[in-house]
């Protein structure tokens, strides 16, 4: 889709609207990619073209940014119209203005073009619970934070209610949060085999077995160092959770070594939860279950996306859903606290009645948390780069819409949400929990609510408080994070330097 903007009137370069372009534009016409033609635009005629024209017009009280959308279908010309005044404001604050003008003109042409509002209507971005959250905080009720999500972004009410469950659970956390807290990540990047989905920084352990115990050993060293600046910026961990990949892939040993490391330099004192994603079935075995209760871990996720073997078969899983339930049966008999199940809307091959039956198999099992994804299609997944069979976006909102439903019936509680680039139907990704079993990892990296120290390839910390935010980054290979640990030991000292600012 070819994206104009007629720029003599656009505070800022017009480089500085196209994210906001082009985030409305994946909500309206996923299919498409964006164009930036160089000279003005055409003169196009009704039904021609593939064209979007903004503009903007300041009259002496309103100003009016427009979208003029070609498509197929026809012609509309969306308008968002704000105070002129506004735009005499500080840059920073001229520039959220204009933009969400240019988004909210660009939907109301797109929508009236194809005649259909989506579920999130003009709400984009990764976190969706960012503006409940803040309504609620400053005073508002649920039902006010509700209706503003649905009068100003057009947001159909099953999924702004859903945003304001979440936000609740949020301001709850964010409440109870105290200065000095942190939450800790630890990546283990190895998985038994690749999913067509996945775009994580994840090795076929198969290919890559030699590098698992040489990475560990990176590993623990980073712990080490984590653990004494930590411990000298007065820090405390609240909350621990190791993900990847897939840690179980790693021994009983393994697993104990690190573990062990963890508990002896880290500053755990005061943490809460313990999670340890034991997301593959054939990585689970009842010995690494026993360490994992030895060392305290209370949460474990266990994820099967699906219990349809064919479905299975299509994203490049090596087990069958019967090896996923005597998995669970497993998990059930090793006495955690809480566990998560992990499922996928839209996977290849699936259908609404493959993925009801997955849902229903997977609340049979009786798990404290369901995580329910929406497939998003992401650079560098087999998926992205050969394609499937996957479901049409209408099929997937049935499959999440049925979700919704079933899971507030069984009577658990949607506790986070996210979304992402590339979803199918441009949909949400959600946790529910049964009362009482919210992770409160999940909600504080996910809402960024303090900071959180990952560890590992692929690591992101992302460093919060003072009104600033500083990420550092570790490589993102396991050999690319080897030969370069001594500087990924080294930056740990920003993470005290950040706190004595």
């Amino acid at each position: 889709m070819k994206l104009y903007f007629e720029a003599s009137n656009f505070p800022w370069a017009p480089e500085r609207y196209h994210y906001a372009a082009e985030q409305m534009m994946l909500t309206l016409f996923p299919e498409e990619r964006p164009e930036y033609p160089e000279g003005p635009p055409p003169k196009l005629l009704g039904g021609e073209g593939n064209a979007v024209i903004f503009t903007l017009h300041r009259g002496k009280k309103l100003t009016n940014v427009s979208a003029l959308v070609f498509r197929n279908q026809g012609r509309f010309d969306g308008v968002r119209r704000f105070p002129s005044e506004e735009l005499d404001r500080p840059p920073e604050q001229v520039y959220h203005t204009v933009q969400h003008a240019l988004k909210l003109a660009f939907y109301k042409a797109g929508s009236a073009l194809l005649g259909a509002q989506p579920p999130w209507g003009a709400l984009t971005g990764v976190r969706p619970v960012k503006l409940p959250t803040r309504s609620l905080l400053a005073g508002d009720s649920p039902k006010q934070a509700q209706r503003a999500l649905e009068k100003e972004y057009f947001v159909s009410p099953d999924r702004a209610r859903l945003a304001v469950d979440c936000a609740q659970a949020s301001v709850e956390v964010q409440r109870s949060l105290k200065p000095g807290q942190v939450s800790l990540y630890i990546g283990i990047p190895f998985c038994p085999s690749r999913c067509a989905y996945c775009s994580f920084v994840s090795a076929d352990v198969g290919r890559t077995l030699k590098l698992v115990e040489p990475y560990l050993e990176g590993l623990l060293r980073e712990v080490e160092e984590a653990g004494r600046v930590l411990r000298d910026a007065g820090l405390a961990v609240r909350s621990f959770y190791m993900g990847g990949g897939t840690p179980t892939t790693l021994s009983e040993g393994q697993l104990d070594r690190l573990l062990s490391r963890c508990k002896a330099c880290l500053p755990l004192e005061d943490c809460v939860e313990y999670t340890v994603e034991a997301g593959r079935p054939d990585t689970i075995t009842e010995g690494k279950l026993a360490v994992l209760r030895a060392h305290q871990i209370g949460r474990v996720s266990v994820n099967p996306q699906t219990l349809e073997d064919h479905v299975l078969e299509a994203i490049g899983r090596k087990h069958s859903a019967g090896d996923f339930r005597r998995a669970a049966g497993m998990v059930a008999g090793a006495g955690f606290d809480c566990v998560n199940m992990d499922l996928i809307a839209g996977l290849p091959r699936d259908s609404f009645e493959g993925f009801r039956r997955s849902l229903e198999s997977v609340l049979d099992m009786g798990p404290e948390n369901v995580t329910v994804h929406t497939l998003a299609l992401k650079k560098g997944s087999a998926l992205m780069e050969k394609g499937g069979q996957l479901p049409s976006g209408e099929e997937v909102l049935k499959m999440l819409d049925y979700s919704r439903e079933l899971l507030i019936t069984q009577g658990y509680i949607p506790y986070y949400l996210y979304r992402q680039k590339y979803m199918s139907g441009s949909l949400e990704n959600v946790g529910w929990a049964k009362p009482g079993t919210a992770s409160l990892y999940n909600i504080v990296m996910m809402e960024e609510l303090h900071t959180v120290i990952s560890l590992g390839a692929g690591g992101v910390t992302k460093l919060i408080g003072g009104g600033k935010l500083l990420r550092l980054t570790n490589p993102k290979f396991p050999q690319d994070y080897l030969s370069s640990l001594d500087k990924v030991l080294g930056q740990k000292a920003e993470i005290g330097a950040f706190y004595r600012m």
